[in-house]
């Protein structure tokens, strides 16, 4: 059992480990030859250029200026300078409202965090209950359990002040909730008036087209909008499957990349002989070849087959999706199909919101839309055997994971465990190390599942894989270490329990478990937030790419991997926070300090990559937040309910029923915002809509729209300039949406019979009267 020493041990490496990560970060951003990687965000929009450095040869790669360098905390009070709404400008919307979940963990647990030791620390302190145990029944205790609700005997009211404290931090943390909710709303709304015009503000994305044996789904789709929205369609570009192109075009690239690196070796050696390479696996074994032939060879291969499957995807009838990214020409048009019913049978013409052009999930177009059902029905399952079986693993490791459970494993490490300094380390560091370690591929799984549930946009593969990785936090990092966790330590006595038993040993495990949360949390939230703004895979990452294979400027661009804010792994880790927060603070309130430390330090690192490092690869003006605001409800019922079962265990059975009200407010308040403000996240106002295209009408009157939108939504395999034929199929391609009249026979998608004839549709320029 961890004590108050062993957490200081730990919190000192903990500490020393950041600041170390710290002064290393501050030597390394100085140097000229770094600039790249912790700016790179300057770089990409062009505001920067080179580094201010002098000193000649020497100066171009390290920072002669001592001074600099005594500055090395320098960049933090940076990072906080920048206001808000220019950081909106330089980073996005998305960027900053990821950032006020840091500054909400501060608003919500820094008064928590106050009251919780002005009232519940006297509390706990104050009784004798666990020294008269260890007298009379033995029982081992530390001093963190002495701040903890533990040492409050049974059935005292004492237990009162905790009801009261419950319904403090409840309402504290829903007025907090409401608030922000609000204001990120209102930025929302903000943003997506003041936005400038994108592609995505008049698209609509329509699947589950339906089939026709007389039309091809470009005629179908053109015909069926010119028929059900004749004042507003303007042009349509049907989804391709073009997976396969996509496969050869990045083995091109690839290719194309050793070629550069063969060729630039044999330029840079003095000597005539030529780079060899062998043909086997990784270039290890097998025939012997030159490698620059070899690889030209092997591209101009590429290049033919990648203009014959071009040609397919153009031509061949089964390449083309029954889907298409529709456009209008109108903000208020696009807003009206993409928030309604289009037919009769709610399986068909279904339309959404089409991300924007460099959010889309390319590859996840090409899937059947029928097949989506039963893709996400088999990730949900597989899912659930991940998240549950994985209990078992991880209570194993935590219960060896302590001096205890290395004895019993290995008896003869008992001497060397023993000792102060090492007792301490395993103490306040292994369980928390091992969890972390078991962690480290998750995202990459959950992130797989996703996109084989065939989202079709980065944004909801991303908030999908955060979901779930919350849930996986919830159950196997929080209910598994709790639960499982303190039974597996004490497997016998928990076997040999009756019944009734079992829920106060389960009870007992929350406060018993708060040892193991502060270290959890000073090493994934105090070393670890340090560890990230080192960025130690990207800058190595660039320098071998600048020592092998840059050649020009733009390749030094395409170099640098900046990345991103990393929705679907930081959210989730966010959240778990703020889960233990709730979770402890009327129980073991020594944990509160630890997680402010968190916040504060999460906030001013992620704040200085926002603005000097991540590139973010997509814009949702927020849609994230309803997920944010429900998953923090989640967690203070949890906490609610969690409190209400400890209480039980402490036979407070007049304090325990008064709690019973809070879970019912707590759903109620997440009901009231949920009708409030999450519309403003999942639909767009036709009013802000109208506003925006009059202001346009009357900025821009002659737009050329259609050519805007023409190709916005062409496969980027098609906008490529590696081949001369591009622009030639970006042309075919277009040749598929212009207006045809229809070929269809029957009538039986058609709402209403043609003004012209029965048996076509008119274009559009005979509908409106005039040349579009």
């Amino acid at each position: 059992m961890a004590t108050l020493e062993d957490i200081g041990v730990s919190a000192g490496i903990n500490i020393l480990t950041a600041f170390i990560f710290f002064i290393i970060f501050a030597f390394l951003r100085l140097q000229p030859f770094n600039d790249r990687v912790y700016f790179s965000k300057w770089y990409l929009k062009r505001l920067r250029s080179s580094p201010a450095s002098g000193g000649g040869f020497a100066g171009r790669f390290v920072n002669l200026d001592v001074r600099s360098y005594l500055k090395f905390l320098h960049w933090m009070p940076e990072a906080l300078k920048m206001p808000e709404r220019e950081l909106i400008d330089h980073a996005g919307l998305d960027s900053v409202v990821y950032l006020r979940i840091y500054w909400l963990g501060l608003k919500i647990f820094a008064p928590i965090a106050i009251l919780a030791w002005a009232v519940l620390v006297p509390v706990h302190w104050t009784n004798n209950t666990l020294e008269l145990a260890n007298h009379l029944k033995h029982v081992t205790s530390s001093d963190i359990d002495k701040l903890s609700i533990s040492n409050i005997p049974l059935s005292s009211p004492r237990f009162w002040s905790h009801i009261v404290m419950a319904y403090a931090f409840t309402i504290w943390t829903c007025y907090m909730l409401m608030k922000e909710y609000e204001t990120v709303a209102n930025m929302r709304l903000q943003f997506v008036a003041s936005e400038s015009r994108r592609p995505d503000q008049f698209t609509v994305l329509v699947r589950n087209v339906p089939p026709d044996p007389d039309e091809s789904v470009s005629e179908l789709v053109e015909h069926f909008f010119l028929v059900n929205h004749p004042d507003h369609y303007l042009t349509h570009q049907v989804v391709c499957n073009a997976n396969k192109l996509a496969d050869l075009v990045s083995k091109k690239k690839k290719l194309q990349n050793w070629l550069d690196y063969y060729q630039l070796k044999y330029s840079r050696n003095n000597s005539q002989i030529r780079p060899m390479t062998k043909l086997g696996c990784l270039g290890l074994c097998g025939q012997k070849v030159d490698a620059i032939e070899h690889y030209i060879a092997e591209v101009d291969k590429t290049s033919k087959e990648i203009a014959e499957e071009r040609e397919n995807v153009v031509n061949d009838k089964k390449s083309i999706m029954p889907a298409s990214f529709v456009s209008f020409k109108t903000r208020w048009a696009a807003a009206v199909c993409a928030q309604t019913t289009q037919t009769r049978n709610p399986t068909e013409w279904l339309t959404e919101w089409a991300a924007e052009p460099r959010d889309i999930y390319w590859p996840n177009l090409a899937i059947p839309y029928v097949s989506l059902t039963v893709k996400r029905l088999l990730m949900h399952v597989a899912f659930f055997f991940l998240t549950f079986f994985f209990i078992v693993p991880i209570a194993f490791v935590q219960s060896l994971a302590t001096v205890e459970g290395i004895e019993k494993v290995a008896p003869f490490l008992k001497v060397i465990i023993e000792d102060k300094f090492v007792k301490a380390v395993i103490q306040g560091l292994l369980a928390g190390i091992a969890l972390k370690l078991f962690l480290i591929f998750l995202p990459s799984i959950l992130m797989t599942m996703s996109k084989f549930e065939g989202f079709t946009s980065i944004s909801s593969l991303e908030r999908r894989s955060a979901s779930r990785y919350y849930i996986f936090n919830l159950v196997n990092v929080f209910l598994a270490n709790v639960i499982a966790g303190a039974a597996f330590e004490q497997l016998d006595s928990f076997l040999n329990q009756s019944p009734n038993q079992i829920p106060k040993t389960v009870g007992m495990a929350i406060p018993m478990k708060a040892t193991f949360f502060i270290t959890y949390i000073m090493i994934d939230g105090w070393a670890g937030v340090a560890g990230e703004i080192l960025m130690l895979k990207p800058l190595i990452i660039f320098h071998l790419k600048n020592a092998f294979l840059v050649k020009t400027e733009k390749d030094r661009e395409e170099a640098m991997d900046p990345g991103s804010i990393g929705f679907n792994t930081g959210e989730p880790q966010i959240q778990l926070y703020f889960l233990l927060g709730l979770v402890y603070a009327p129980v073991t309130p020594l944990l509160l300090p630890f997680i402010l430390v968190f916040f504060g330090l999460a906030y001013i690192v992620y704040r200085h990559q926002i603005i000097n490092v991540y590139n973010q690869e997509y814009e949702s003006a927020a849609a994230f937040w309803p997920d944010v605001h429900g998953r923090i409800i989640t967690a203070l019922i949890i906490s609610q309910l969690l409190l209400m079962g400890l209480l039980g265990t402490k036979h407070a059975a007049s304090a325990a029923p008064f709690l019973i009200a809070l879970p019912v407010i707590t759903i109620g308040f997440h009901r009231f915002c949920k009708g409030r403000y999450e519309p403003a996240f999942i639909r767009y106002p036709l009013q802000e809509a109208m506003m925006k295209d009059t202001l346009e009408r009357a900025r821009e009157p002659n737009l050329n729209l259609k050519g805007y939108l023409q190709d916005a939504y062409v496969h980027p395999v098609f906008k490529g300039d590696d081949d001369d034929d591009d622009s030639d199929m970006v042309g075919k391609l277009e040749d598929e949406v212009i207006i045809v009249p229809t070929k269809r026979q029957s009538r039986r998608n058609t709402p209403a019979p043609s003004r012209i004839s029965g048996e076509s549709s008119p274009s559009l320029a005979v509908i409106n009267g005039k040349e579009v």
